[in-house]
């Protein structure tokens, strides 16, 4: 049996960045606050993120490993001393949580 790529993954153009940003946020602090404790930095981590996401759309960024990427690199300037995550632990969330959103079956990349 011959593995074979995952295709890529390409979001819809952005209609409502601000709508987006805010789901985004929300989805993503909920989820850092289920995966240990809440955390005051849960709620910085997720508005950072979610202005990357959102800034990147913003410029015409639609491939959602391309935008995982640019969450790693740029959260590697966040200090996450004060928390249990790290940016990749950051980034894979969003990932996930938006491909949950589409509806796409994370195990196997399946809808």
């Amino acid at each position: 049996m011959t593995a074979q790529p995952i295709p890529a993954i390409t979001l819809p153009p952005i209609r409502d960045p601000q709508q987006e940003g805010e789901w985004l946020q929300v989805a993503l602090q909920n989820w850092l606050n289920r995966e240990f404790i809440p955390e005051q930095v849960n709620e910085i981590i997720s508005q950072r993120a979610a202005r990357i996401f959102v800034r990147q759309r913003l410029e015409g960024e639609n491939d959602l490993g391309s935008l995982v990427i640019a969450i790693v690199t740029e959260m590697q300037a966040f200090d996450f001393t004060e928390s249990f995550f790290s940016e990749f632990a950051v980034a894979n969330a969003v990932s996930d949580l938006i491909i949950h959103s589409l509806g796409i079956d994370r195990c196997c990349g399946q809808s």
